[in-house]
């Protein structure tokens, strides 16, 4: 996966930054009149979900971002899923986990049989291997995901698909749990270059699209779907304006379910009234993560000393108070808390805030207060919880360091940002990530792997320079294949926390936090849930 620059299309702002780091889900039973352009609850058991995503794209060979990923996980299917209540891997679309070839590069996959697509086409591995065959083909957004592990995805059987890598992966079937990588209908769909359809979709899951606009979208229940039947009649979409518009419309009882848009303020004000209102509040822990990006290669950061130094002033407990009101968790590995191979490296070797450490190896660096070091941090502009934390940050280095360590502020649009990390321009940078698939590779390859470098230049082409770090070092390049190729999960854990307590030492990136979320359901709302993986089914939402 070299491509990691093509993921920060997932950081523009149709996908709202404020819509990642202010993520939520509410859900409430509703009694007042409704707009005149959605029908009324009337009891015909259909759930009402308002939102203020702004979506491009449905295609699943093109879609990369959070609200398509939302309808497609509960219009399609992929191979495997993970179960409601826990992170275990299960069949899906599939019957059985892969058979492993001794190289490790072929994976045999039986297939479900008696599965219809929406339009009545039947299911079999020719459709899905079409499916596959298309992700990576049409040049979507995300199809470097697929294409650049997958070299042949065939029908073996007709109840068969045999995928052949083009290196050992061990997470591979963790990747096909990506929403893009659902399988869609071949009478429906073509392979090619920007053969696209971004207001339908015609896949195998419990709901079916059946009217796409610009501010309503409606999924009824698919009556031939092979599983169990969805608790509730159906699912409209309102595509909200503003915040405001969301969380009035949640608040007057207009919509049903709210899904990402809120303001950490309006969150907190829910939260603060859900027990008058008779709301329940549930809480999940988020996937998605912060890190400030140094660049190894500039001076004075290609010092470890100093990259030591600034670890040692970050005060992620004051970030999670001051910044996101208690709706985040300190971070202190790339690898967030939700995984069993996260490991807090950052936290027993740095703390939050060992000031007088800090002092002393600035110090011994050649810098005082008299003579400080002046570092430029650069952040989204665009996005008000990232500008916030750069100026808590600011604030807290030079007072702790007592004016030793001084930081200039610059900001810059999102999408110039992202672009520009390759370039080397930044010394530093605050970054977001969200992971593309459920597993500890994608938090860590696309962040510390380098192809092409050395100990002297820096990473001259690979993920580390996508990412503005120019890290590189040799035992960790290996490290993360040894990792990728292994099918032993003790062994891989063992490996993963090996890269952490090196990225500890080397300091390329420092993490800072991960972000919580959040649903409010309502009086006669049952059945909602905030998956451990961050999936948000709404085929067991029911009114009671």
């Amino acid at each position: 996966m070299k491509a990691i620059a093509t993921r920060f299309q997932r950081h523009k702002p149709s996908r709202k930054w404020i819509g990642l780091f202010c993520l939520a889900v509410f859900l409430v039973l509703s009694c007042s009149p409704r707009p005149s352009d959605l029908p009324a609850h009337s009891g015909d058991g259909r759930i009402i979900l308002g939102s203020t995503a702004k979506i491009r794209t449905i295609d699943p060979a093109d879609a990369y971002e959070l609200f398509p990923a939302t309808l497609l996980y509960n219009m399609g299917e992929t191979l495997y899923s993970y179960d409601l209540d826990n992170t275990t891997l299960k069949p899906h679309l599939a019957t059985a986990l892969p058979t492993v070839s001794e190289d490790g590069l072929t994976y045999t996959i039986p297939l479900r049989q008696g599965v219809l697509f929406h339009d009545g086409t039947p299911f079999n591995a020719e459709a899905m291997a079409f499916s596959l065959r298309r992700f990576m083909e049409n040049g979507g957004q995300p199809s470097f995901l697929l294409a650049e592990p997958i070299s042949e995805v065939k029908a073996s059987r007709d109840d068969e698909l045999q995928i052949t890598l083009n290196q050992p992966f061990a997470a591979l079937p963790a990747l096909l749990t990506f929403f893009g990588a659902c399988a869609v209908s071949p009478q429906a769909y073509s392979i090619g270059p920007g053969a696209f359809k971004p207001k339908s979709f015609v896949g195998t899951g419990p709901y079916k699209l059946v009217d796409y606009k610009s501010d309503f979208i409606r999924l009824d229940v698919f009556d031939q779907y092979w599983g169990a039947k969805p608790a509730n009649q159906g699912i409209n979409l309102q595509l909200l304006s503003t915040p405001a518009n969301l969380f009035n419309q949640f608040q007057t009882g207009a919509i049903d379910v709210g899904y990402q848009g809120l303001e950490t303020d309006q969150i907190q004000r829910l939260q603060v009234e859900a027990s008058s209102a008779g709301w329940q509040v549930i809480e999940a822990k988020g996937n998605a993560v912060t890190h400030m990006v140094l660049n190894v290669k500039q001076k004075p950061l290609d010092q470890a000393t100093v990259r030591r130094a600034i670890a040692l002033l970050v005060d992620r407990p004051l970030i999670k108070e001051r910044v996101f009101q208690g709706q985040a968790e300190p971070l202190y590995s790339l690898i967030p808390s939700t995984f069993d191979a996260a490991r807090p490296v950052f936290q027993s070797k740095y703390g939050d805030g060992d000031a007088a450490q800090a002092r002393q190896l600035l110090t011994a660096a050649g810098y005082s207060a008299q003579k400080p070091l002046t570092l430029d941090l650069w952040y989204p502009s665009n996005y008000v919880a990232r500008r916030l934390i750069a100026n808590l940050i600011k604030a807290v280095v030079e007072e702790r360091s007592q004016g030793i360590l001084k930081l200039k502020l610059e900001g810059v649009e999102s999408t110039v940002g992202n672009n520009s990390l390759s370039k080397g321009i930044y010394p530093s940078y605050l970054v977001n990530w969200y992971p593309d698939f459920f597993d500890p590779d994608t938090y860590i390859q696309p962040f510390l792997s380098c192809s092409n470098g050395t100990e002297a230049t820096g990473c001259e082409e690979g993920a580390s320079r996508s990412l503005g770090s120019f890290y590189y070092n040799s035992k960790v390049n290996q490290l993360i294949e040894q990792q990728r190729q292994t099918q032993d999960d003790q062994e891989r854990q063992t490996i993963l926390t090996q890269v952490q307590e090196i990225l500890a030492e080397d300091i390329p990136y420092i993490p800072l936090v991960q972000r919580k979320e959040y649903a409010f359901s309502g009086k006669g709302i049952e059945g909602v849930q905030i998956t451990k993986t961050q999936q948000f089914p709404l085929w067991t939402i029911r009114k009671s």
